[in-house]
């Protein structure tokens, strides 16, 4: 009995003894090329699907109209065409990163049906995702760089990205320059002495 019970505290301590050192020799999996390790996907999904499902916002403050939807596909371009690609042109690096970004104007799988990027998700699920990011995949968090409407926006934008967008809208998504925005009218305040 006292020899089985000196092999499992042996093998307790010898445990992260081990793991210490695979980590302190550098064997870690962290390159984009690596391997990913066992249950990492399903243990990361997992964990950011529940963050995801307690935090978003279920339905959005403003509307699917026009406007919103070119204003959508001025900050995509802007913003998330890099990694995300440009409708029928994917993005150069987006497929090397770990894990890769997803084209959003592609169709793929989805289960039993075809979907077009995220249009299966929640519009809540991609708002939280445009405002807060994902740790450790290179998807950053754009509620300080954006404004809460600009988020709405861009969320709407991919949320309808397999119905019809209007031309000025679609023209911006394949890469066309825009003509630039109208300044907004200024106001001015009088001084008086």
């Amino acid at each position: 009995m006292g020899r089985i019970l000196f092999g499992i505290l042996l093998g307790i301590m010898l445990l992260p003894l081990v793991a210490g050192l695979w980590i302190w020799r550098g064997h870690v999996p962290v390159a984009v090329a690596d391997p990913p390790l066992p249950g990492e996907r399903e243990i990361a999904g997992s964990l950011l699907d529940s963050r995801i499902n307690r935090e978003m916002v279920k339905t959005s403050p403003i509307g699917v109209d026009e406007t919103n939807l070119v204003a959508g596909a001025r900050i995509y371009s802007q913003n998330c065409a890099a990694c995300h690609g440009l409708y029928g042109k994917p993005s150069i690096f987006g497929a090397h990163m770990s894990p890769d970004a997803p084209p959003l104007w592609e169709q793929h799988n989805h289960g039993t049906e075809t979907v077009i990027g995220v249009t299966d998700d929640p519009v809540g699920e991609t708002y939280w995702k445009v405002a807060n990011g994902i740790r450790m995949t290179g998807m950053p968090a754009f509620k300080d760089v954006l404004t809460e409407t600009e988020m709405w926006q861009v969320t709407l934008l991919l949320s309808n990205a397999d119905k019809p967008l209007p031309p000025t809208a679609v023209e911006l998504l394949r890469g066309v320059p825009a003509p630039p925005v109208a300044p907004a009218a200024k106001t001015s305040v009088l001084k008086t002495k």
